[in-house]
């Protein structure tokens, strides 16, 4: 060991490096961290049990097989102009690249905010004139692309589709999308039916609609009250049904404002939809030059209430202490200007010459994505043939963010994937497509019922792909992972991570996704808002499980979040950082959290990157507490290099545990241990401890993972500390 090697240790063990202290200081300081670990690893076993981790290295039991170069990397997401040009400098890329993650996905955080995303600002409008319509940019190489800006949408009007919609000073009316109109998908605008959804906030007496429509504007159509609760909840599912109004469909209707009475007597209700099937086909504001002015849906503005004794319509009466009524719609047109972009640089994402050429893909193939429910299949094609042009090596390309958040039907991502995915193999046939790159669940996806009884959104859309011949487009399914609440997380939690990972890839194979076609968490942590246990030594555990239990359950690629340092905020659950790094505002690294050491036992210790292909193999243990929690996980893979590598979890917040490690041959009744040198390395409590302190919370210890090798013989024992993750790694020898 030298003073390279001890790069992330104590303070102490920085101090020893110093050279005032000269080269015996480092000897004895590694001698004394040999020891430690040595010792703990051949304990007095006649104090307490012994455990077992049983590992089926039975040739042909092999439950997957994966190389950590394509399957285990990070993310990058939306910055400030600012935090581009200090994240994207030597020292941070360095720093960001040290905790070992391969490969790196590239999130659109602009599609998540419901606006347009302009990969590049050279380009072309569709009304050149007005510098408005559709935008579809540029694939000449000119000077290297360093910020990528957001765009409002105008025709978002009203609605908000249940995410934070990027603001902007134009918003006019809501129009649904064209490319989900006949003249785009094919089919009959009848199996896209377009709709808006009022929400009241709180059930109120409702039998009558006031719609002010623009063009074009809806000629059939129906409107319809929710009976049950969370009509708007795709995550847990909604509980209840759509009920038309007595008025049943509206056919041959007019523009304009009208005015409806849908029943006799008020229903009560929180929920209103105007389900849309038929268009007028006239054109809005914009002309006539582009069909995409004159398909779909459009309306001004609505509201819902009832018709008074007198015949007028009196909206419904909101109380003083209830929310304010929301809209959310079925999609958007994307049709934006020039004066509707955010430029205020505060929410900026990274240029792709800026990302590809700053050293963060590690020189390896990136995950990219193109924007596809606010955008056009030219842009997108034009985008991914830019990138290619440059030379810059792609992995994989996710279409669209989150459309379940956004409330879109799994029909309407299949069509709007088909015409995407048809545009960017125009480009390049070779390319891997997928999606969904749905929000982090821990159950399946369940929406309103078609016609076939069917709610699954997932199986839906996998359907749908199916009956247009069209499944070989979907080269690998992704998915966020945010498994926990972040307010409601203790220690317990911990336990249930293995179950939902595998839960959750289960069921999207029940769901209908062929065994071929690779499942991958593209984005994930603990809790989709921040949260206090995200820099405990808690993350560390979880991560090492979630990382763990996602290659048993059979996936195929896991990118952590995010890469670069994040600031600390305050939370529910104590002061946090969602990122690898103890830094301030101006991303000045102070410290380490532990996922940043967790990420160090995943990549430098259990796998080995730049090798090749890991596999896999069944293996569990016996410690599990009075309540049958297990305390000990396990995830034991053979590596290239012929060494048998386990990493084991030990979420006993209080106590060690000792263990020894049996290997079995079912086919030949063997058993096995390691032979010769094991290196063993450990990190877990007493090696790093969150002091919770306001702003200036911090690590102390923040020491990194320890190691030494360690003898083995079938009577080995290794003592896991208290909340630790470990890993052994050697030959067993004595398997055939």
């Amino acid at each position: 060991m030298n003073c390279r090697s001890l790069r992330f240790a104590s303070q102490v063990a920085r101090q020893i490096c110093s050279p005032k202290l000269g080269r015996i200081a480092v000897v004895f300081a590694t001698f004394a961290v040999i020891e430690a670990v040595f010792a703990q690893s051949n304990p007095d076993t006649s104090i307490g049990r012994v455990g077992t981790v049983y590992v089926d290295a039975t040739s042909g039991h092999s439950i997957n097989s994966f190389d950590p170069d394509s399957a285990l990397g990070s993310s990058i997401d939306v910055l400030s102009r600012s935090g581009i040009d200090k994240v994207f400098t030597p020292h941070i890329i360095q720093e960001s690249l040290s905790a070992g993650w391969g490969p790196i996905t590239y999130r659109n955080n602009t599609e998540l905010r419901m606006a347009a995303w302009h990969w590049t600002e050279k380009g072309t409008w569709s009304d050149k004139a007005h510098r408005s319509g559709y935008f579809t940019g540029s694939t000449e190489l000119m000077e290297p692309i360093k910020y990528i800006l957001a765009y409002a949408l105008p025709h978002r009007g009203f609605a908000t589709s249940g995410d934070r919609p990027v603001p902007g000073p134009n918003l006019s009316y809501w129009k649904s999308n064209p490319y989900l109109t006949s003249k785009f998908t094919g089919e009959s605008d009848v199996l896209h039916p377009q709709w808006v959804v009022v929400d009241l906030q709180a059930e109120k007496p409702v039998n009558a609609v006031r719609i002010v429509w623009a063009n074009p504007y809806a000629t059939n159509y129906q409107v319809e009250y929710w009976t049950g609760i969370d009509a708007l909840d795709f995550d847990a599912g909604p509980k209840g049904e759509w009920e038309i109004f007595p008025s049943r469909v509206l056919k041959n209707r007019r523009g304009g404002a009208v005015t409806l009475k849908l029943a006799q007597k008020p229903v009560s209700t929180r929920y209103v939809r105007i389900l849309m099937t038929e268009s007028s086909n006239t054109c809005d504001e914009h002309g006539s030059d582009d069909v995409r002015n004159c398909v779909g849906y459009a309306i001004e503005n609505i509201a819902a209430g009832s018709i008074a004794a007198d015949g007028t319509f009196v909206e419904a009466v909101k109380g003083p202490n209830e929310g304010r009524t929301t809209y959310c719609a079925s999609s958007i047109d994307p049709w934006h200007s020039a004066e509707d972009v955010r430029d205020d640089g505060f929410y900026q994402h990274t240029g792709f010459d800026t990302f590809f050429t700053s050293g963060l893909t590690n020189n390896l193939p990136a995950m990219i994505p193109v924007t596809m429910l606010y955008g056009t299949p030219d842009d997108a094609a034009a985008q991914i043939a830019y990138i290619e042009k440059r030379g810059y090596p792609i992995g994989y390309i996710e279409l669209g963010e989150e459309p379940d958040g956004k409330h879109a039907m799994p029909e309407d991502y299949g069509a709007l994937y088909i015409q995407w995915s048809a545009a960017i193999h125009k480009v390049d046939p070779k390319l891997k497509l997928g999606g969904p790159i749905f929000e982090g669940v821990n159950e399946d996806i369940r929406v309103w019922p078609d016609s076939a009884g069917r709610t699954s959104w997932m199986g839906r859309f996998v359907a749908y792909l199916k009956a247009h011949d069209r499944l070989s487009d979907l080269a690998f399914v992704s998915f966020e992972h945010y498994p926990f609440e972040p307010c409601t997380i203790t220690w317990k939690t911990l336990y249930t991570e293995p179950q939902l990972m595998k839960h959750i890839l289960q069921v999207w194979r029940d769901d209908g996704v062929p065994k071929d076609v690779p499942l991958m968490v593209t984005e994930n942590h603990l809790a989709s808002q921040l949260t206090g246990p995200m820099t405990t030594i808690f993350a560390a555990l979880w991560l090492a499980d979630t990382v763990g239990s996602f290659f048993e359950g059979g996936g195929a690629a896991f990118y952590h979040s995010p890469i670069q340092p994040e600031g600390l905020q305050n939370t529910c659950l104590g002061w946090a950082s969602w990122s690898n790094f103890v830094s301030n505002e101006d991303y000045n690294i102070k410290g380490y959290t532990s996922v940043y050491y967790a990420a160090h036992m995943i990549n430098l210790e259990w796998v080995q990157h730049r090798a090749g292909v890991h596999r896999m193999f069944p293996s569990w243990s016996d410690v599990k507490d009075e309540e049958g929690n297990v305390l000990v996980t396990s995830y034991s893979i053979l590596r290239p290099d012929g060494n048998w590598s386990l990493m084991l979890v030990n979420r006993d917040e209080n106590n060690p545990q000792t263990i020894r490690i049996a290997f079995e041959d079912s086919g030949n009744k063997d058993e096995a241990s390691f032979s010769g040198e094991v290196r063993f390395v450990t990190f877990g409590s007493e090696q790093y401890v969150w002091i919770n302190d306001g702003a200036n919370s911090r690590p102390n210890p923040d020491n990194p993972p320890i190691s030494a090798p360690v003898p083995a013989s079938p009577q080995t024992a290794f003592t896991l500390p208290k909340a630790s993750v470990s890993v052994q790694r050697g030959k067993v020898v004595d398997l055939k």
